[in-house]
């Protein structure tokens, strides 16, 4: 069992490794200066499913706190 669990984490650690390549895409982003629009979206994206869990959490309690009275 240990073995397999080393040989798992070894294959892993080997893939991590190819992953670290250069990404032409970004460099291109980088470079036409869209990264930032990318990073904007996603800040974007983020924000709102922080708000969106916020509020939900806020309807949640108050119809936890409805039904407990």
């Amino acid at each position: 069992m240990k073995a397999l669990i080393l040989s798992c984490l070894g294959i892993l650690i080997g893939f991590t490794g190819n992953a670290q390549t250069e990404i032409s895409m970004a460099d291109q982003f980088r470079e036409d200066g869209k990264i930032y629009v990318v990073i904007a979206v996603v800040l974007v994206i983020l924000l709102g499913l922080v708000i969106y869990l916020f509020t939900l959490d806020r309807k949640i309690s108050a119809l936890e706190k409805s039904l407990k009275k």
